[in-house]
């Protein structure tokens, strides 16, 4: 089975050697960056904002996700599981208030 595997892959990396297009240009070996010209190295530092905010961003947003099984099951759960929601939002707020005044969400 081995065998006829990489012989597939060798007969088709022959086959588009030899069939596929052979045109080469300045243009074509740059790098490709959404359209827009490369600016300088591609290791540059990123600043600590950037993943900072990145991180608060996947943390609300997963706990987010948690009012999606809940609104499914809402009237299952009665007023315990609407006490418990309002609990768990007032958290995620007083958590959302403490990074918006420590200046974490700010883009300088």
């Amino acid at each position: 089975m081995f065998t006829l595997a990489a012989g597939i892959v060798c007969a088709l990396l022959l086959v588009a050697s030899k069939a596929g297009p052979k045109s080469s240009n300045q243009a074509k070996a740059e790098p490709f960056e959404s359209g827009n010209p490369p600016k300088g190295d591609a290791r540059s530092r990123f600043s600590v904002r950037f993943y900072l905010i990145a991180m608060l961003f996947l943390i609300f947003d997963l706990e987010v996700v948690f009012l999606y099984p809940w609104a499914i099951y809402f009237r299952e759960l009665g007023m315990f599981g609407l006490v418990q929601m309002v609990i768990f939002l007032g958290i995620l707020t007083i958590g959302y208030v403490y990074v918006w005044k420590k200046g974490a969400l700010d883009w300088d």
